[in-house]
């Protein structure tokens, strides 16, 4: 890639880490914070994972991608922890994903059962589990599956002060069949289809709904859709954002390093890191608390900042005012034999 290309590339991943960073902290505090007893409610609290995993990629991975494009000589070992982090980021995005699936799917179809399953006790738990099934298998590239071998044993015969580390990069380390078979189909495309599955369940089933009932239960079943579609809204951006990426990695796997053009290859980088920007967006316009949420953060913000504003003009008020004083009394002094 040409120079200007490198400064283009390096000036977006800021860009959109920025954004990721704002945005998902943003929804984190809505959702905490703005909407009351809010993390009762299971799909809210995947959507704080779903944020938080979000927040982590502007704020870690991002940089990351930056970084291990060659720019720093580690250790492999090193290189392939930091290329693994990624993955766990994106896996958690996967797995907060399915479960908002799975929980609108079960709320819709086991309304009588559902308060009883889901507690909030078992909803950490759930959250929990998200997050060590995506560090075992984000990490998996640790356990032996990656892309660099073992240094000979006749190289402990030279100095460690004439051992230079290479250049760190992504696929130096994290083998591409890796890539294609387990983390593409195993991690990403296998939980894709299940969601889709369950959406599919979930409209049609709301639809059938929607026929049959009364104007009073009309009222929450458009509800429950309008939350469903914004869910599936935010499931098709995901797709639509990362399978590029995992396609070119299947095409580099099966042709060669030439049937992907290194601006083409950034650009589907760019795209997934810009899934986790976009998200809060979604949820500022489909999902009518968080909007609210957002409106009650920003109005106190403004009632704050005016207050600031308010406390500096009655400082400066009351400033020039003892100064007036002063002013007077002393001149009144100097008139006094």
């Amino acid at each position: 890639m040409a120079e200007w290309s490198w400064v283009a590339y390096t000036v977006l991943e800021v860009l959109i880490a920025v954004a990721c960073s704002l945005g998902n902290t943003l929804v984190v505090c809505a959702v905490c914070v703005g909407i009351r007893d809010s993390l009762r409610e299971p799909t809210f609290c995947f959507l704080v994972s779903l944020a938080v995993a979000d927040f982590l990629v502007g704020v870690a991975a991002v940089p990351l991608a930056v970084l291990l494009d060659g720019w720093v000589n580690l250790t492999p070992d090193l290189c392939l922890f930091l290329s693994c982090v990624v993955l766990v980021l994106t896996q958690a995005s996967v797995l907060s994903l399915l479960a908002i699936a799975v929980d609108r799917y079960l709320r819709l179809h086991t309304p009588h059962r559902y308060k009883a399953m889901a507690t909030q006790k078992r909803t950490c738990l759930a959250v929990s589990v998200c997050w060590i099934l995506s560090c075992l298998l984000g990490f998996t590239p640790l356990f032996g599956w990656h892309n660099y071998s073992i240094l000979p044993s006749d190289s402990t015969n030279t100095s460690s002060s004439s051992f230079i580390s290479p250049s760190c990069t992504f696929l130096s380390v994290i083998s591409l069949p890796f890539m294609v078979y387990f983390n593409f189909l195993g991690c990403v495309m296998a939980p894709l289809l299940v969601m889709t599955l369950l959406y599919m369940r979930i409209f049609w089933s709301l639809q059938g709904r929607l026929k049959d009932s009364s104007p009073q239960a009309q009222a929450s079943l458009l509800r429950e859709r309008r939350l469903a579609c914004s869910l599936a809204l935010v499931l098709i951006l995901f797709a639509s954002c990362w399978i590029p990426l995992h396609l070119m990695n299947c095409l580099l796997l099966f042709h060669g390093p030439q049937a992907v053009t290194q601006g083409t290859l950034y650009t589907g980088i760019l795209l997934s890191h810009a899934n986790s920007a976009v998200n809060p967006v979604v949820y500022a316009y489909r999902i009518p608390k968080i909007q609210q949420a957002y409106s009650q953060i920003w109005s106190r913000f403004l009632m704050r900042l005016n207050s600031c504003h308010g406390d500096k003009q009655v400082r400066r008020s009351s400033t020039g005012h003892r100064t007036n004083h002063t002013e007077t009394c002393g001149s009144g002094g100097r008139a006094t034999p």
